[in-house]
């Protein structure tokens, strides 16, 4: 890649990542293919520098990675899953000697704080760590049948091509996500990341093609496609791609969702979340607070589970917004390597545009301001992406508050009895993470209840954003209701097989069907 950065502070990443010796965002896994010459290129929002440009892929080298990883699956899927699960054992090991590297060129690519970088990272570590144990454990099902003499149980296929398409806030954790899953699965895996990040995931796939090339791994079972849209919705097309993860927004979902469900496809959707957290006069409120604060700046707001809303008692309403004011009053925005500070940037000028109109339809609509927004000026925020994280008083009925803003913007609300705030939580069309802060555990089984909250995820006493590996993360509603990363999401990579045995003499039909010939 021809780098361009003259930034001191990555440069040493770039090479230690061997990105800086590439010109091409085009790889079977092995192999680093030509691109069309048409160049992505990288700006960082933390200073607006062009870090590098990478070629794109072709409609040729698309077929080709197509054709490579079809013929990669057919290897692939017959390795033993605790040998595949090997790999991903030293993908994950792999990770850790590269996690100040990565975690530093995630950050300056993103604009995600240095220590989001290494937590982004991280959770592509403890997803390897999930596989590996779960390539013991990729279980079926025994049942008795109801004809004598047979055995019935159920197991599970790889499917084929995993088709992966990430976002920009997370540019590379949510592949792992897939990826990893899908590996030990016995998938085969085309990555199809964020024009706006390329660079974190070639430093990613370079990291994998050594673990792939020292343990004689096919070529093809992992490949990477740097482009613009065009790439993404021919894998949406593509019949030969059973399984497609998409994350991004509601409306790119939708589309997306409806070309694969055209060709009877199967589709993960992680999409937009409105996240509220309903903070009960039962709350411990050195808690709530911190939670709330965090879940609506980390990230600069661009987070899928950023904290979007607080539903807040109206005993405790005054109290609570005084306590807001006075630690927004305290946050500190600038570059995000520098440890610090506590917000970043936005990923870029679009995305401020988008601020600045959502805050101006919000007092257009009704809307108070508590704590002033505003694009930041001055020395280091040169990049015209850093904003000013404000919290706005409104009614949850806006429409500005009924869409999904990537930004800083905190709606503030009041409620009477938890039967209500559960209702203004669940009035909206997304439904990813909601959280509860109370100590009643009345409220809070409530919450947690059929009547609760209608999201993928409920919190009680932690916040919307920052799920564990270790469970199933996604939504429901606009969300698009897929599932990825722990529990039992593996099942979405594979494919179902029931299976019956007759070790009789005869042939008994189900039901008792009589059929004498």
């Amino acid at each position: 890649m021809e780098t361009l950065t003259k930034q001191h502070q990555i440069a040493a990443e770039l090479k230690a990542l061997g990105v800086e010796s590439m010109n091409s965002g085009v790889s079977t896994g092995l192999k680093w293919l030509k691109g069309d010459g048409n160049a992505v290129e990288s700006y960082s929002p933390v200073d607006g520098a062009l870090i590098a440009a990478c070629s794109s892929a072709s409609r040729e080298e698309y077929e080709h990675i197509i054709q490579t990883a079809q013929a990669a699956f057919l290897e692939w899927r017959m390795w033993p899953a605790p040998k595949r699960g090997e790999v991903v054992r030293q993908i994950g090991e792999k990770l850790r000697a590269h996690k100040q590297d990565l975690g530093k060129l995630v950050s300056y690519e993103m604009g995600k704080s240095y220590q989001e970088g290494l937590g982004e990272v991280q959770e592509m570590i403890d997803i390897c760590d999930f596989a590996v144990g779960l390539s013991r454990q990729l279980y079926g099902l025994t049942m008795h049948s109801e004809r004598p003499l047979h055995r019935m149980y159920e197991q599970w296929h790889p499917l084929g091509i995993v088709g992966i398409i990430s976002a920009f806030n997370f540019p590379v954790a949510v592949w792992s996500w897939n990826a990893a899953l899908a590996f030990v699965c016995g998938d085969v895996c085309i990555w199809k990341p964020s024009s706006k990040v390329p660079l974190s995931a070639i430093a990613t796939h370079k990291i994998i093609a050594e673990v792939f090339k020292a343990n004689n791994v096919p070529e093809g079972v992992s490949s990477l496609m740097v482009s613009h849209s065009s790439i993404g919705e021919e894998l949406a097309k593509d019949k030969r791609v059973p399984l497609l993860s998409v994350t991004g927004s509601t409306r790119v979902g939708k589309r997306v969702g409806a070309i694969v469900g055209e060709r009877l496809g199967r589709v993960i959707q992680e999409l937009g979340g409105n996240n509220a957290i309903i903070i009960s006069e039962h709350a411990n409120m050195d808690i709530a607070i911190r939670a709330a604060v965090f879940g609506a700046v980390g990230t600069a707001g661009q987070r899928c589970t950023t904290t979007r809303r607080l539903i807040i008692h109206e005993k405790v309403y005054d109290d609570v917004i005084a306590r807001l004011k006075k630690t927004y009053a305290q946050l500190r925005i600038g570059n995000p390597l520098d440890e610090n500070n506590h917000v970043g940037p936005l990923i870029d000028t679009k995305a401020v545009d988008d601020y600045n109109a959502a805050i101006e339809k919000a007092i257009a609509e009704g809307g108070k301001i508590l704590v002033e927004g505003g694009v930041c000026t001055g020395e280091g925020y040169d990049s015209g992406c850093y904003v000013k994280p404000c919290i706005i008083e409104a009614d949850n009925s806006f429409e500005i508050v009924q869409h999904e803003t990537f930004a800083p913007i905190l709606y503030v609300m009041k409620y009477k009895t938890i039967q209500e705030a559960v209702a203004k939580h669940n009035d909206v069309p997304q439904g990813l993470s909601s959280a509860i802060m109370s100590n009643n555990i009345q409220e809070t089984e409530y919450f947690l209840s059929q009547a609760g909250s209608d999201c993928g995820i409920a919190n009680v006493n932690i916040g919307t954003s920052g799920a564990e590996i270790g469970g199933a993360f996604g939504g429901e509603k606009e969300t698009g209701g897929g599932r990825e990363s722990g529990s039992d999401a593996w099942k979405a990579y594979m494919r179902r097989q029931t299976n019956t045995i007759n070790y009789s003499t005869s042939l008994p039909l189900a039901q008792g069907i009589k059929f004498d010939i």
